[in-house]
This record gives C-alpha cells, structure tokens and sequence, in this order.
C-alpha cells in the first residue's frame, strides 16, 4: 500500500529556464524524480540570431532524445526579444564578463520565466545557469530569490556545478551529441 501512495505523489511543476541544451542535461538529470519539469527557453542576449536558433535546436534535439529515452521534459519557448537585452544592458556593453552586465541580463531572463510561471500554473521557478563555472551561483541565486518574492512564486536556488555537474554536462553533450558554445551568448561576450 505505501508504494501505491509513493508512486500516486503529484510532483511540483517546475520551469526551467535554460541557456543551452548541454547545461540543461545535469539540471534536467538531477531534477526530474522530483519535479515536473518544462524547460523554458528565454535568451534576448544569444547573438547573432543564428546562434540563438542553433542553441534552441540543440535544446529541442536533447528533449527529443530523453523523450526516446522515457525521459518526458516539455518546452515553453519565447520570443526571441533582443532588443530587451540590448535596452537593459545599455551602458554596460564594456563591463566585463561577470560584472554588472551579466548580473542585468539574469534578472531579464529570471524575472521573464518567474512571470511566465506565475501565470501558467507552474509551482516553482529555477534556471540551468549555475552549472557554468563561470558564473556566480550565490548571485544567480540571490537575484533569482527577490525575483520569485516579486512575483510570489518560490525560486529554487541551486549550485548544478557541485559534485560535478560541470563534468556531467560535457558527458551528456558527448552522449547526446550536443553542440557546446565557445562563448556565454552575448555580442560582448564573444570577447
């Protein structure tokens, strides 16, 4: 009887926002016991337009391949919205790479999929952003929580390059022949 109640437990809808298909793989592998989990792709800062299209088709390929693999994970995609990038971060264009910019455009992104969330019936809000050692997981975190308190729909923090998340994502890239960017996604960030 406990196992029938185990398995009759309703996950959490979880939205996902994701900047590319390989640094969703350990999000998506670490989380989906757990959550119900659409990804959302939201990315006005990927540039040029071709490279905002390939990495979206990467991240549609990943789902189709996990999908093959009983491995249900939907998308909710946005507009491409670039112009949004370039208003927010204007002023900022020399600042360097994980500076004041970075931090703008993940509040963009992050205050976009919590809205989306919030009226979509989702229960909890989180991002693929912190497998990346580049990037600062307590700030990703800290802007991702005053965002969630904004919309009143929870945030859920997490550090995806712990215990080797990092490592796992080029695995899985290898594994499911995934494309991996040399850059962030940013017209500055090709520098």
């Amino acid at each position: 009887m406990a196992k029938i109640m185990e398995n009759s437990v309703k996950k959490q809808k979880l939205l996902l926002h994701s900047c590319c298909g390989p640094c969703s793989t350990t999000a998506i592998f670490s989380m989906k016991d757990e959550y119900d989990i659409t990804i959302c792709y939201y990315n006005p800062n990927i540039y040029p337009e071709e490279e905002y299209l390939k990495r979206k088709s990467e991240q549609i390929k990943l789902l189709k391949e996990l999908e093959g693999e009983g491995i249900v994970v939907h998308i909710f995609d946005v507009d491409y919205e670039q112009d949004k990038f370039f208003e927010k971060v204007k002023g900022l264009e020399n600042e360097k790479e994980g500076g004041a910019r970075c931090s703008v455009c993940f509040a963009l992104r992050l205050d976009r999929v919590a809205l989306l969330a919030k009226e979509n019936g989702f229960d909890l809000f989180a991002t693929t952003l912190t497998v990346s050692p580049h990037k600062n997981a307590p700030l990703i975190n800290e802007i991702g929580a005053k965002i969630g308190e904004k919309y009143n729909m929870p945030y859920l923090p997490t550090d995806l390059k712990k215990k080797d998340g990092y490592k796992k994502s080029i695995e899985y890239s290898k594994k499911y022949d995934l494309y991996r960017q040399n850059y962030c996604g940013c017209k500055f960030s090709m520098r």
